[in-house]
């Protein structure tokens, strides 16, 4: 039974990895499909839209291991620590998540915080351990072509080596293909994953 079902609203932390932070894309409507469901299903919203935020590519394990968090992120690893479920909306380019998300986890999931350890085991604390997740991606390719021909390496790749690597479980994905052409996505066909995603959200799914 979902928490939502028996009356109690999960803290849902959303992120926005499309690059293009105001572009119409079918990813910001699928967003606040999501949203929409979430407050009417009483759960409690924060939104971070990474193309927003101003910070730096990482060059250097010692930045990631020792440098300062930039500025821009410490409220994104507060609401980390919030929420009860983390859903990631991002369009699928050259197979993977944009460079700028890829970014904007490595520098929020530092030593310290995404994990920390101790004298015999570097990764023996994951204080983000209890938390699901969802990613929901979009593409111009039929969702079933990058699930069975390409095996959905880049998104794979984000839930196993990211997202369960500090501890969220379980990880739950929606893949939303032929969605490249201009205007597609706001079709028949996309009216009916903006429901689904208000219905994800309602349930806090």
């Amino acid at each position: 039974m979902s928490q939502a079902a028996s009356g109690e609203g999960r803290r849902i932390l959303v992120i926005q990895g499309h690059p293009d932070a105001f572009a119409p894309d079918f990813c910001h409507a699928l967003q606040g499909a999501y949203e929409q469901g979430a407050a009417a299903g009483g759960h409690h919203i924060r939104s971070v839209n990474v193309a927003q935020l101003d910070f730096p590519i990482l060059r250097s394990q010692q930045a990631w291991e020792a440098g300062e968090l930039p500025p821009a992120l410490t409220g994104v690893q507060t609401d980390l620590t919030w929420a009860e479920h983390v859903v990631i909306f991002f369009p699928l380019w050259l197979g993977d998540m944009p460079a700028l998300l890829k970014a904007f986890l490595e520098q929020v999931a530092r030593p310290g915080f995404a994990f920390k350890g101790d004298a015999d085991n570097p990764f023996a604390e994951k204080p983000l351990t209890g938390r699901s997740a969802r990613v929901v991606v979009t593409m111009g390719m039929p969702a079933l072509v990058y699930r069975w021909y390409f095996r959905a390496h880049g998104v794979k790749s984000l839930e196993r080596n990211i997202l369960r690597f500090v501890g969220m479980s379980p990880v739950h994905e929606t893949l939303i293909g032929s969605v490249g052409k201009p205007g597609a996505g706001f079709d028949e066909a996309g009216r009916t994953w903006l429901e689904t995603l208000r219905k994800m959200g309602a349930t806090g799914d």
